[in-house]
Formats: structure tokens, sequence, C-alpha cells
């Protein structure tokens, strides 16, 4: 008897990117192992979309859309190329207006994609049928998504099969055309058996002819067992990584799949294991001067209690090392579990993992539900969709308060559609901000604004920042003093940083700051000569993203002069007092750290 072919995916070039180095890779680099790829025969590869948008944008100052282009080059005419898009979310945090949606998929069209995964995290599927609808009208594959985990011990009520099955029949009785259903889990977190169970409903509710995915990671070091899984309960395609972006955070390997497969009634789709090798040794050589993080190439056994899935976390770490406050991360994974059960049983999965986290995060730096992550806050509210269970009523009552919004059971597409009218969101709204920013109004530079918002115009304008962390790998130096160009590994408390120093250039863990070093303890006294009057210092780390006042503007207590943002969350920071701003310290796109000055107020 023939063994059944098995196909697959390659992730490496998008989810192993994002699970590894928080997605902070320029294109230059891995863009030559595609065509290697190509060469060896793989021809379904992840192209981009997810965090791979807004990525290349936020940190290596590129054009997501050009370096699709270059990847289908790259890729060849003839393959597969697919991207992840998060239902009415697009590629962004928040949900968009329909326009928006629409404008995605053309885009995507029109810049070489050819399949599109489409998932809500809520698993609400009013959120799937317009922008699966437009993907459909576009010219592309729908690949419809049901998003699973495993909910932390002591919690019920969602995420087991009849959960699965009523969310997918839902998807089949709301006529939502597809033309491949996945079942993705993010965290990496579902039993095996349960993802045996659910695969084999699907089969069986959907027939032999449609195509089941099924999508993991190794973060709880259960990925290939719940692949192998999923396979014999009637799976056609798993998706695989390469090294040095596979296992841990992110998928298997194709290697470890194939060895895992061997001696059973399935293969992997693969003509030449031996090309596999040596693609893997190119892509190993590609990226040898990334910094890797430690979290992502290990198993992590506490996930299935604290649900966090492998491209949220290196994403989130990367931040946390941004901001210093890396001494933090224990403490916010295990926050995680309160806000995943407080929270109505989203999958964590992006955006809902995201809100997860900066709750968690919000939790230890201010409190328990001293402060509400926006995101958070209006999912619980109902502003992103139904969840699959009631959110915790008092954590909504916060919510509530603190946000100033009255929880909703509307439909968020009706809610954006209501915004749009008003001139806050939608195509119209983003021309209005490149007109004010003197930018060119395509098409491609409205996505950008409406998915990367003031990041996105700060790019268009050039003022972007690089914070791609390579050139982290430099052996430690012999003891010496510090000559033009020397490698010393600085430790703080308990955390260790690989530091360069270049001339005027400080390189920490991969990522270039401006140094200006000087003998002696002279400080400088640039707040001080600035006039008397009140200084407002940042709370928090940050990059500083908006500048709402100018020196001389007239303020009253409690109006924003700036805006912070810090682990993708926007801080307004406020004036103190009514008074004149005498001068503002920092500039827009400035990383600052806790406690330093940003205005004076007099």
């Amino acid at each position: 008897m023939a063994k059944k072919k098995i196909k697959f995916m390659l992730t490496a070039f998008r989810d192993g990117f994002q699970s590894v180095y928080g997605a902070r890779v320029f294109s230059k680099d891995f863009l030559p192992v595609v065509q290697e790829a190509a060469a060896a025969g793989i021809k379904h590869m992840e192209a981009g979309g997810g965090a791979m948008f807004q990525s290349p944008i936020f940190y290596a100052n590129e054009d997501s859309f050009k370096m699709m282009d270059d990847f289908r080059k790259a890729a060849g005419a003839d393959a597969e190329l697919q991207t992840l898009a998060r239902g009415i979310n697009v590629v962004a945090l928040k949900s968009q207006s329909k326009d928006i949606i629409k404008l995605h998929a053309d885009l995507f069209k029109k810049h070489g994609m050819t399949t599109i995964r489409n998932f809500d995290a809520l698993n609400d599927v009013n959120n799937l049928i317009w922008s699966g609808q437009c993907i459909k009208d576009a010219g592309l594959k729908h690949e419809v998504t049901v998003t699973m985990m495993e909910l932390p011990p002591g919690c019920e009520g969602a995420h087991d099969v009849p959960f699965y099955e009523k969310v997918l029949k839902s998807i089949l009785d709301a006529g939502i055309p597809y033309d491949s259903v996945a079942f993705k889990d993010a965290s990496g977190t579902s039993r095996p058996q349960k993802v045996y169970e659910t695969i084999k409903m699907a089969r069986t509710l959907l027939g032999d002819k449609t195509k089941i995915v099924f999508h993991s990671h190794e973060t709880a070091g259960t990925g290939t067992v719940s692949y192998k899984a999923a396979i014999e309960a009637g799976a056609d395609q798993v998706d695989l990584s390469m090294s040095p972006v596979s296992g841990g955070t992110c998928q298997p390997d194709i290697l470890t799949m194939w060895h895992c497969l061997r001696g059973t009634d399935y293969e992997l789709d693969i003509p030449d294991i031996n090309k596999i090798i040596k693609l893997e040794d190119s892509f190993k050589n590609a990226m040898k001067d990334y910094f890797l993080p430690p979290e992502a190439t290990k198993v992590e056994p506490l996930i299935p209690f604290f649900p966090m899935p492998g491209g949220a976390l290196t994403a989130n770490t990367q931040m946390l090392r941004d901001n210093g406050l890396m001494d933090k991360y224990p403490e916010v994974i295990g926050a995680m579990g309160d806000a995943v059960k407080k929270g109505g049983f989203g999958t964590s999965v992006t955006p809902v993992s995201q809100f997860y986290f900066q709750q968690a995060f919000n939790n230890v730096m201010f409190g328990p539900w001293k402060k509400i992550a926006e995101g958070y806050g209006k999912m619980v509210l109902g502003y992103f969709g139904k969840t699959p269970v009631a959110p915790d009523p008092e954590v909504v009552k916060i919510a509530e308060e603190q946000l100033k919004l009255a929880p909703t059971t509307r439909n968020p597409i009706d809610i954006n559609e209501d915004k749009k009218a008003k001139g806050e969101i939608g195509i119209p709204s983003c021309e209005k901000i490149l007109k004010d920013n003197n930018l060119p109004v395509t098409d491609e530079n409205i996505f950008i604004v409406a998915s990367c918002e003031d990041k996105g115009v700060l790019f268009l304008k050039g003022e972007a920042t690089v914070t791609v962390r390579k050139d982290a790998g430099a052996k430690k130096p012999e003891e010496k003093k510090a000559s033009s160009a020397d490698t010393f590994t600085v430790k703080v408390n308990s955390n260790s940083y690989v530091v360069k120093l270049d001339g005027n250039t400080a390189t920490v863990d991969g990522q270039k700051y401006d140094i200006d070093i000087k003998e002696g303890g002279e400080v400088s006294s640039s707040a001080a000569t600035t006039g008397d009057g009140e200084k407002v210092n940042a709370p928090m780390p940050g990059l500083i993203l908006k500048m709402n006042k100018k020196v001389g503007d007239r303020v009253k207590s409690g109006e924003t002069v700036l805006m912070m943002e810090s682990m993708k969350m926007e801080t307004p920071i406020n004036s103190t007092k009514d008074g004149v701003i005498t001068s503002i310290i920092v500039k827009q796109g400035q990383q600052v750290q806790s406690g330093q000055p940003l205005f004076i107020i007099k």
C-alpha cells in the first residue's frame, strides 16, 4: 500500500522569524535562501502577513510590499505564497473598516501572494464573513481557520472538541467561501489527543475532498506529537520550519518531521531530503549574525499554564529588552494565567495574545487590574466581537470605568463603519493623514497608515529607526581598556548583555545606540538650563511616538503633551498643571528610560 504524501508549508520566512527574532530581519539576508528553497523543490512558503507586515516597517525600515514583491521574484512564478490575516484586524492589532479590509486583500494579490490564511482570535465567525469574501473576490485562495489552545487548569467552557465543532459548523452555516480549512494552535498547548479528536471531527464534517491543515508550535514540547496525531486523524498538511528558526517557540523542523514519519504509513512530500539538509545549512549561515534569544530555542514546560504563543513570546521579550525590563519577564508570564482566565477565553494568538501579555505586564508594573490595557479592555467589553465565554464581571466593570466605554454586543464591523462615517478610520481618514504630512496618496501608503498608524507615518517620512538585533555573536574579548571597537559582556543585576563599542555607537544585544563617553563624573545639565519649571518624567521605558504640543504652548492640567509607546501600548503623557511648556527635552522616535525627563512646564 502506497504511503500517504503529507504536504507542508515552509514557515521559516514568516512565523520562524516572528517566533525567534521577533520578526526583526532584513530581507536581503534571507531572500537568497528563498531562492534556494524553491530550487530544492519547496513550492509552498509563508511569505508575509501577520507580524511580518508591521515588523519590516517598525524595525527594519523596509517597505513590506516591496519585500513581498522581492519574495515572489525569489520564489518563482509557480510558488504558492501564503500570508496570515487576522479577520477584520487584517495585519494590525486594531480592527478595521470594510474598505481597509478589502484593500488588504486587493494589495496582497497585487504584490504576488496566492493564499491568505484567515483567522479570528475569538473564533467569532462574524469576523470572518466580510474578510473571507474580500479574499476570494480578490482572486486569492482563502484558508479559513479555527484557532485552538489549551485552557489553563481549572478553566472550562471552551476550547474542547464540541467548541471547535460548533465554530466549524458556524463557518459552514455562514456560507463563507473557502479553499481549505486550518486549525491553528499558536501557543502549541493543545493536547495531542484533543488534536486527534478535533481533526477527526473536522474530517467527518467536511468529507474527504476538503484540504485540512494543522498548525502548531514546539513551545510546550508537544508540537511533533500533535502533528503526528493530526496526520493520523486525516490532516493533509502541517506547517514546518528550518533551523535556526525551528523547534522551541516555532514549528517543528522539516527534518525532524521527516524522521518522525519514517516507518509509518505517511511520508513528507519532499523530492530530495539531501537538498533540505543543504538548504538548512545555507539558512543557518545566512542568519548567523542575528541575536538568538535564549528563550526562543527551548521548550517551556509552563506554557500550558500561561499560554503564550511562540510568535508573541519573542516579540514581547525583544520589547522588554528594548525597554530594559527583561528581568520582569518571568513575573509577567506568571500573570498571564489570570489575564486568560478573566478575559473570556479568546485564543492566545495575535491580537488577543498581545492583549493578554499587555494586561499581565500592567498587572505586574502597576498592580493587579489597576491599569487596563486598551486592547484587553476593549476585548472584554465586546469591541472585537463575542468572546467564547463571558469575561469576569468585575474586570468588565473596571474596564468600563477606566476606558469610559460601555459594553457592547454590536458587530465590530458596524462599529467601525460608524467610525469611518465620522472620519476616524478608513481610506478617507488615511488619505487626509498622508496629505497633512505631504506624503504621496497611494493604495500602499493608505494601507501602511491604516495598519501601522503613527509608526507608519514615521516610516513614510523617512524618520523610522532600525532596531534589528544583529552582529551580537562576537566572542568575549580579553580584559583590556576599551578601544575604538571592543566587545564586552556586561552583567546588570542578573542579566547579561553583549555590548560592542565602536566610536560613538554602542551595539547592545544587536541594537545600536548613539553614545558619548567622557572621562570623569560630569553630568549633562541640559534639563537644568532650560529654565525653572516642573519636569515631567517618563513613567516607564518606551518610545516617543507623537508630539501633541510644542514649546510655548499653553496647556491645562491633564492635557496630553506627547504620546509614548511601550510594549505596543500607547500611553499619553499629560501636563501636571496649568502652564506653558518651556522645554521639550526629547524628540519623536527617541527611546527613553524610566524617570527620564520629557518636558518642562512652568
